[in-house]
């Protein structure tokens, strides 16, 4: 039976739908983000083309990508505007949130626990006692979605984020078929994974037969929940799938601030170890920086172990590679 796993950690929420004591799908959730479904009173800032895209600046802080732009509204205008699409991290040219003119009053939009408990019941988890995400492979996964290397029997995926697309390379030594209907199974189970929406691209080897390519076409459609989208497996064994898009992918969330994901990494693994009487966080220079820039990050921690944390910079660390150590070693 599928179950809901949530858990509110210090600087992100997290949730993943575990069936047979495995992640199927997962979702970490930023408070501080401007979420999907939020309404907001904004001013239209700069028409960039005309009755199609403008920028609007939100009163609370922030622009988004208005589309279309209401033939009535003109440059100044005040507005209220629902937010359609969150924030894209992408190197050196992030993706503004999206937007539509509405005429509804000012909300919020919903939380990660939020929407899931509008779909049926949620188990929400203590940082004490069992972990039960780690059980279900929770570091795993990110390491997948950090790495973007994801094993499966027979071969491996290579998943790489262009600003197009997210793609998908299908490697291994299983014969073509196989390793095609495999493939594309395997990035079925991702893209639910990670939740991945917009475009995506997924190479599987070249097929012979416009039977082999159904059958791998097949493959995809029995893993990976409607709605969306896609092509037929071209004679080059390119498939293209489209979903929808409300909010980044999980990918999307941590590779685009890989510090910031580690510094919540190292703050998770800290919380779930036995160090009552105070910790030592051990870790790359920047990680240490996020830490210390967010004093709250700090204090959830203390109180949560029930005793002082203390931060040590290790130059010679990877940014992945923090750890923790008792304050009394």
């Amino acid at each position: 039976m599928a179950e809901w796993l949530y858990e509110e950690g210090i600087g992100e929420n997290r949730a993943a739908l575990v069936e047979d004591d495995i992640i199927v799908e997962a979702a970490i959730e930023l408070p501080d983000e401007l979420r999907a479904g939020t309404v907001a009173a904004a001013r239209l800032t700069k028409i960039l083309i005309p009755a199609r895209r403008a920028v609007v600046t939100l009163a609370q802080g922030g622009q988004a990508l208005m589309e279309p732009v209401p033939a009535k509204l003109s440059e100044g205008a005040a507005l209220h505007v629902e937010i359609v699409r969150e924030a894209i991290a992408e190197p050196g040219r992030p993706k503004l949130p999206k937007a539509r003119a509405t005429d509804m009053d000012e909300r919020a939009g919903a939380s990660l626990l939020e929407r899931l408990s509008a779909g049926g019941a949620v188990t929400r988890l203590s940082p004490f006692g069992q972990d039960r995400l780690e059980q279900a492979g929770w570091s795993e996964l990110m390491e997948e979605a950090l790495g973007g290397e994801i094993a499966f029997p027979g071969g491996a995926l290579r998943m790489s984020l262009t600003p197009a697309m997210t793609l998908f390379d299908v490697d291994g030594a299983l014969p073509p078929d196989d390793l095609a209907v495999a493939g594309a199974e395997a990035a079925g189970r991702a893209i639910r994974k990670f939740g991945i929406g917009g475009s995506i691209g997924i190479d599987l080897p070249t097929l012979s037969s416009k039977e082999e390519r159904q059958k791998a076409a097949a493959a995809l459609d029995a893993v990976l929940p409607q709605p969306f989208e896609r092509t037929a497996v071209n004679g080059f064994g390119f498939l293209q799938i489209v979903r929808k898009r409300a909010r980044p992918s999980l990918p999307e969330l941590l590779q685009g601030d890989p510090v910031g994901a580690a510094a919540r990494i190292l703050l998770r693994r800290a919380e779930r170890s036995d160090q009552s009487g105070g910790c030592v966080l051990h870790a790359a220079p920047p990680v240490v920086a996020r830490i210390e820039a967010k004093p709250d990050w700090v204090q959830a921690l203390s109180a949560r172990i029930g005793g002082g944390v203390a931060l040590q910079p290790e130059p010679g660390l990877a940014i992945s590679a923090g750890h923790v150590h008792s304050r009394q070693s």
